[in-house]
């Protein structure tokens, strides 16, 4: 169950600026996006060179031609990390061309369900409505979930640790006055989430991770803070419902469950409040309203850390070991809430893939491929190790 669209206008009026400052128009809200993603685009955000070497150097398995059709992530368009990749692709394979239809990851899985892409890149992981929907087209009228196609995932590149719209990581911040370090991946469950009976593990309902309200975390006494802290309430400062943001936390904390504290204040962006037309997005407000409230707690990125917060460091093997929030620790996937960015395709059961997707998919996942990452400077590649993951996909 998601909840809390509804408070998203609400929250901006109370935290963030006069109502007449801002507007939440869908077009003024567009236009302001796109001011801002120019920008960005148009940036190498990271200089550091990461060690590729252990990544395979692109072979070809097999000379393919034809048309490769892709539907989805216009960030790798934006950047022209895409036009990079196309090129070199074709040196190996003079024979292929692309037709792309890159303007959002929310049009991925309609055009695999149409039929009319061949691969799907996404800078977000599918919605359970999105797996569904493929899921009951696959099954060509025959019995739900049982179809004569699947859908493959490949892990094509791992997100930023600070670009807006590149994929970032995601933080926990608390007010900078907060004694508080660090936190276990299931201490944030209990402070984001509330009592649960089951939950989604990509279309499978599990009951396993059901909690009861016991392990709910209300207070910062319940986390061992004394003094004036112990009794004080945690306030959580988030996203609307609509947001992707609360499916990657649901599916990483909250085991898929849905179920949020009723603790919350939701927010979204907004146009009408930067000098230069920018959009002003939902997690600089809610680090705005973090930074006024020393007894709360935000998910976001670090592009919207201010001087009144901080990040703390997480744990995701039950507190044998906190990670920080850094590029080091996003790059090399030690971080519990790093994002990925991903390809979908359909495949037959019991047949091989496509072989122009194996190999365009085999040079993302090389060295050349993400070479070309590392040069664009927002998406960050991947280790040999989650390459190799990925690459079995393909088999």
């Amino acid at each position: 169950m998601r909840i809390f669209a509804g408070l998203a206008v609400l929250a901006l009026l109370v935290v963030a600026a006069p109502a007449d400052a801002q507007t939440t128009d869908a077009d003024a809200l567009s236009k302001a996006r796109a001011i801002g993603n120019k920008a960005r685009s148009e940036r190498r955000f990271y200089d550091r060179k990461f060690d590729l070497s252990g990544l395979p150097a692109y072979t070809p398995e097999r000379q393919v031609a034809g048309t490769i059709r892709q539907w989805g992530n216009n960030y790798l368009e934006d950047s022209g990390l895409m036009a990079v990749w196309e090129a070199a692709f074709r040196r190996y394979h003079p024979g292929i061309r692309f037709e792309n239809n890159l303007y959002s990851s929310s049009v991925a899985f309609p055009g695999l369900i149409a039929g009319v892409a061949d691969i799907a890149p996404m800078g977000r992981q599918a919605l359970w409505d999105e797996l569904k929907g493929l899921e009951r087209e696959g099954a060509k009228g025959g019995e739900e979930g049982v179809g004569e196609t699947e859908v493959v995932e490949i892990v094509m590149a791992t997100g930023s640790y600070n670009v807006r719209g590149w994929t970032f990581a995601l933080g926990v911040f608390v007010h900078k006055d907060n004694p508080i370090a660090q936190l276990t991946i299931e201490q944030l469950d209990g402070i984001l989430g509330a009592r649960r009976d089951g939950g989604w593990n990509g279309l499978t309902w599990d009951t396993s991770v059901a909690r009861g309200p016991e392990k709910d975390i209300r207070t910062w006494g319940q986390l061992g803070l004394t003094g004036e802290w112990a009794d004080k309430p945690i306030m959580v400062y988030g996203y609307n419902a609509k947001y992707h943001f609360n499916d990657e936390i649901d599916k990483k904390v909250l085991k898929g469950s849905g179920r949020w504290t009723e603790q919350m204040r939701a927010f979204s962006n907004a146009a009408g409040l930067k000098t230069d037309g920018s959009l002003t997005a939902g997690g600089e407000l809610l680090m705005n309203g973090l930074a006024n409230d020393r007894y709360g707690i935000a998910y976001t990125g670090i592009p919207f850390l201010n001087d009144r917060t901080k990040p703390i460091a997480l744990s995701g093997d039950d507190g044998k070991t906190f990670v920080p929030l850094t590029l080091e620790t996003v790059q090399d996937r030690t971080y519990p809430l790093i994002r990925d960015v991903y390809y979908y395709f359909k495949r037959e059961h019991g047949k091989p893939v496509d072989p122009k997707i194996k190999e365009f998919l085999r040079f993302v996942l090389s060295r050349e491929g993400q070479q070309a990452i590392q040069a664009d400077g927002k998406y960050l590649p991947l280790t040999p190790a989650a390459a190799r993951a990925q690459l079995s996909k393909l088999e």
